[in-house]
């Protein structure tokens, strides 16, 4: 029962250290510049729930909350889905601190405290599992919600947020198989058809008390259970949602992508709610402290007003550019440009946040390492190292060795790019050029890619439930959504070519058809993305090598004057000076030799003499060796093997300019010449 009891709000006390840990302890407190934990606990507190603790601690505003551990997700798990015993009354202790934090009350029908609930594993997992907001508000709730903010239209559309989060999640009403869009979102489309408004901002209280009436009633017509009313209830339901999304299916493909062991587990962190949905004083976003897609050292990021943070990586709604903020939110502008340095500078390292500005109020809800391409991830370490943020050696090791693969990716053929037609354009999101063939789904998508064709991945938006499909696809584009959107972020992560947010286009999902600047495409149809400024164009392009290619394989001199050329070697000068060990490549051939000594290579590792037999007719001469009926024939088959074995061999020492190589002399698999 609610109850009406007020508590006054507490005044920060400065930084502490985080307390030592208790026996047997599930739940841990931060909030208000307390924290039991720290930012080296995220094998315990998982990524989200150590750095909520580490910002409270170095003063950034974090709305208090508590994080459960991972832990308990491995004891959930390993018993039978049940929780320690003592775990019930930690989380009641927990959202006491909360509530003292806050001045608010769980459930009070005074001064309401609304919860979000979100994962936190030990390594980021963006989008792969799910959150929950606004917990903790019901029929009653909301009344005391309208009356307590004065602002009845806000207290409604928190309600009905909450309802399509909780019913999808925990009431797992979703859409079906045969419905292509969420069903939550075509009663709000229908909402905002019969209100005239283009946004959800557009709905009044009116509305908004009619989208939550026919949101119960769909949870109720398909779930056959009715919307649970209490809190605490509420409460239990999330959680167990958390942990149970930490096995569904898009987080295992994730994880097996990206080599996470299952036994990590996840952590849940329930945090008091703050609103960016408030009115035109308040609005929420996502940055990142650098730009993700080329590592430029400039405030990178997107926002919405009057808006909660659902609605800004959902891709539903476009936000706005993050410098426009100074116009619109000049202080909070202000106060979020110091915070990024103050984290940059503490993380020592390009951080991924999330923030909410209630009523002119700056919070900041996250904090994490951000994913990038390969192109940022040299420019950024590159250039923390001239900030002395980092050195050399850190530097290096904090470039993946596959993402200077992203440096090497063709380009598009700049003459075959400028005669294509272009149909599009939308936000660069992913750097590179892919050309492929159109599909609008996940699992056309993988079916296609698994008979080898190439794939465009075509969304108005994409979830995670895309995740399949976009691993399968060689470049992405959707229709909505912006560079902080699900799209961009997995892509980047992924290295995948991806444009967002092309608002002059439109996808008929029945007709399967992608319509732009006139020209409309259907379904297997070929379509090209530059994800380098975020052009798309109709067919295929042809594709050039990069520029790194250009500038070491074909010394063209336009290719090492570019950046990225320039960037490249002065990292490979670094890694020459450091590096212990040296590099041997497999090169059969004196082109391979070539290209492999040009990238630094110190000798060849392994010849393969067999391997020259398959150049041009070559293995016929092989074959008349193995079927040959005498020494004769054989002999005259040698002679001629002789000939072109010698000439590369020649070619391969003229090469190596005296470098060491080891040759494997012939070693042939007979089926490999005669099958």
């Amino acid at each position: 029962m609610a109850t009406k009891r007020k508590t006054a709000r507490k005044k920060a006390p400065a930084r502490r250290k985080a307390t030592t840990r208790k026996k047997n302890q599930n739940v841990y407190y931060f909030g208000a510049g307390k924290c039991d934990g720290d930012g080296s606990m995220k094998a315990l507190l998982g990524g989200k729930g150590a750095n909520l603790a580490e910002m409270s601690s170095i003063g950034v505003p974090v709305p208090a909350g508590f994080t459960i551990t991972t832990e308990v997700c491995t004891y959930y798990y390993d018993n039978g889905k049940k929780y320690p015993k003592t775990l019930d009354a930690e989380i009641e202790a927990n959202i006491t601190k909360v509530e003292k934090a806050m001045g608010k009350k769980f459930g009070d029908l005074e001064n309401p405290l609304l919860l979000s609930v979100r994962s936190g594993a030990r390594e980021s997992m963006p989008g792969m599992m799910d959150t929950i907001l606004n917990l903790g508000i019901n029929d009653e709730v909301v009344e005391a919600l309208a009356k307590k903010t004065g602002n009845a239209k806000f207290a409604w559309d928190s309600y009905r947020r909450f309802l399509q989060m909780y019913g999808s999640v925990v009431m797992e009403v979703e859409a079906e198989a045969n419905e292509h869009h969420d069903p939550y979102e075509v009663i709000l489309d229908k909402a905002k058809a019969k209100a005239k408004v283009k946004d959800d901002s557009g709905l009044k209280e009116k509305d908004l008390r009619e989208v939550v009436a026919a949101f119960k009633a769909l949870i109720k017509k398909r779930s056959g259970k009715n919307f649970p009313e209490d809190p605490r209830e509420q409460l239990k339901g999330a959680v167990n949602a958390v942990f149970n999304s930490w096995q569904n299916d898009r987080a295992i493909v994730y994880r097996q992508k990206y080599g996470i062991p299952a036994a990590w587990g996840t952590a849940v962190n329930v945090q008091a709610m703050v609103f960016g949905n408030t009115g035109k004083s308040s609005g929420t976003g996502v940055a990142f402290t650098r730009d993700p897609a080329t590592g430029e050292n400039v405030f990178y990021g997107e926002y919405l007003i009057d808006a909660q943070g659902e609605d800004v990586v959902a891709g539903v709604r476009t936000p706005k550019p993050i410098a426009k903020m100074a116009k619109d939110l000049p202080k909070s502008h202000k106060e979020l440009l110091v915070t990024r340095k103050k984290l940059e500078k503490h993380f020592r390292d390009v951080q991924d946040v999330e923030f909410t500005i209630e009523e002119g109020k700056l919070w900041m809800l996250q904090t994490r390492n951000g994913k990038r391409t390969g192109f940022a991830a040299v420019n950024i370490a590159l250039d923390m190292v001239k900030e002395r943020l980092i050195k050399k050696e850190e530097a290096i090791l904090r470039i993946p060795a596959d993402d200077l693969g992203h440096l090497l990716a063709p380009i598009f053929d700049s003459k075959a790019e400028k005669a294509a037609k272009k149909v599009g354009n939308g936000l660069p999101a992913g750097p590179g050029a892919a050309s492929g063939k159109i599909y609008f789904s996940a699992e056309d998508s993988v079916k296609a890619a698994a008979k080898g064709q190439n794939v465009i991945l075509v969304r108005q938006a994409t979830s995670p439930e895309d995740l399949r499909g976009m691993i399968a696809a060689d470049g992405i584009l959707t229709t909505e959504g912006g560079a902080s959107s699900h799209a961009a972020l997995v892509a980047r992560q992924m290295g995948k070519v991806c444009v967002c947010g092309a608002h002059g286009m439109t996808i008929d999902y029945s007709k399967k058809t992608l319509s732009g600047n006139g020209v409309t495409l259907k379904e297997g149809d070929d379509l090209s993305l530059n994800g380098f400024v975020g052009n798309v164009y109709k067919g295929g392009i042809k594709s050039s090598p990069s520029q790194v290619i250009q500038g070491l394989i074909e010394n063209k001199a336009a290719a090492k004057r570019s950046d990225t050329y320039k960037k490249f070697m002065e990292l490979m000068s670094w890694t020459d000076k450091l590096r212990k060990l040296g590099v041997r490549t497999n090169s059969d051939t004196p082109e391979q030799v070539q290209q492999a000594i040009k990238f630094g290579a110190e000798g060849i590792g392994l010849t393969r003499a067999e391997h020259m037999f398959f150049e041009g007719n070559r293995i016929d001469a092989v074959r008349e060796m193995i079927l040959a009926d005498d020494d004769a024939g054989r002999a005259k088959a040698l002679r001629k093997i002789k000939v072109f074995m010698k000439k590369d061999f020649i070619g391969i020492f003229k090469s190596l300019e005296g470098r060491p190589a080891t040759i494997r002399l012939l070693d042939p698999p007979l089926h490999e010449f005669i099958g």
